[in-house]
């Protein structure tokens, strides 16, 4: 069994993506062609975004934002450590120091209470300048921007709503670009709306912001091809990938609907059991990107739905706080400890638009089982 099935998406939408490429190929402009304003153009419509700018990847669309906001060494930016390293690296890349905050139990994602005590003890130190804040729309869902928003505006933070995982999402009928300064996105292959390689975007209503990304991911080219103006980067999206992204963003929508049907289901088989089922925010609808469930008794549970060819990958078993080359950067003054449980035990069930319901069921009966410690 697949944890994504990629293969039959691929199949729905043969023929569409066959002939964007044919065209892609016929007029040759293979970097920045007209399929990448197309793209972007689509993108910043669904996303109710003024701009939305193309990169090589998610994790530079994030570092494109904190390089034009001008953030580098001896600045402060805040960001949880329960999610892939790419959100702290960003920051860290730039030579800025991000600073560790706690998740909340019951949705994993950013607390608003670990953020204002985080930026408390930075100002009182008085070594580092706060300047943003990345939330992370983990696993599918937004993070609670109506606590955290007002925290950032008093503080005179930069908000990026890191949105790998929840691009899509809503909270009380708005997408985070609502509260936020830019939300980014990436398109990995596993991602709900993934290409097939790598590519990312950020979306803003900023125009002073997206002219200097435009400039900072081609070079920080200027008006004239040879004066570059800033120091930049090559963070391009492959006009290729933009052409397979614009049929995969018309399928989107009916994706999400799919997502949001199984997770019912999942929820509803796990109801009153051992197995404690994702919760989504109130006011919250999520794209189910990832489908994280917790169990008391992670490894053996892995092992027996493994031994079921079912696979179950734990994000994120090592936050990023804990990892080698993040050690030594700040976290919250009381800690993390909400991290800390969850990344014991929390582990990821199949989830795609394409799972049957036979292969679900499967799942389901087989993580009871496993849940209580009995195999097949």
């Amino acid at each position: 069994m697949q944890f994504i099935d990629l293969h039959t998406q691929r199949a729905r939408i043969s023929e569409q993506i066959n002939s964007a490429l044919a065209r892609v190929m016929a007029h040759g402009q293979y970097i920045l062609g007209p399929e990448v304003q197309q793209f972007e153009a689509a993108l910043a419509q669904y996303g109710k975004a003024q701009y939305t700018l193309s990169c090589a990847n998610g994790t530079d669309a994030i570092i494109l934002a904190l390089k034009a906001w001008g953030i580098g060494p001896g600045d402060a930016v805040f960001c949880p450590s329960f999610t892939y390293v790419a959100t702290a690296e960003a920051a860290a890349i730039l030579g800025a120091t991000p600073v560790f905050i706690d998740v909340d139990r019951a949705f994993y994602t950013s607390c608003a209470k670990s953020l204002a005590a985080a930026i408390q003890m930075v100002k009182d130190e008085g070594k580092l300048t706060p300047r943003a804040f990345i939330a992370v729309d983990l696993f599918g869902q937004l993070a609670d921007y109506r606590r955290l928003a007002p925290l950032c505006r008093e503080h005179d933070l930069k908000i990026l709503a890191d949105g790998a995982q929840g691009f899509g999402a809503e909270l009380d009928g708005y997408q985070a670009l609502h509260w936020a300064d830019v939300t980014t996105t990436s398109f990995f292959p596993a991602k709900p709306l993934g290409c097939y390689g790598d590519g990312g975007a950020l979306l803003t209503n900023d125009d002073k912001l997206i002219a200097i990304t435009d400039s900072l991911r081609n070079h920080g080219k200027g008006d004239d091809k040879y004066d570059n103006v800033r120091i930049g980067f090559n963070s391009r999206l492959d006009t290729l990938q933009a052409a397979i992204l614009l049929e995969k963003l018309k399928i989107f929508t009916d994706e999400l609907t799919a997502r949001r049907r199984i997770a019912q289901t999942y929820a509803a088989a796990f109801e009153n059991t051992s197995i404690k089922a994702p919760r989504v925010i109130s006011g919250g609808t999520s794209t189910w990107s990832i489908y994280t469930v917790e169990v008391e008794n992670r490894d053996e549970f892995v092992s027996l739905m493994s031994a079921a060819n079912i696979p179950t990958p734990a994000y994120y078993p090592t936050p990023t706080h804990q990892q080698s080359a993040y050690k030594h950067y700040p976290q919250a003054p009381d800690g993390l400890p909400h991290t800390q449980q969850a990344s014991h035990k929390v582990v990821a069930l199949p989830m795609h638009p394409y799972l049957s319901q036979a292969d679900q069921s499967l799942i389901i009966e087989t993580a009871l089982r496993a849940a209580k410690g009995q195999g097949a």
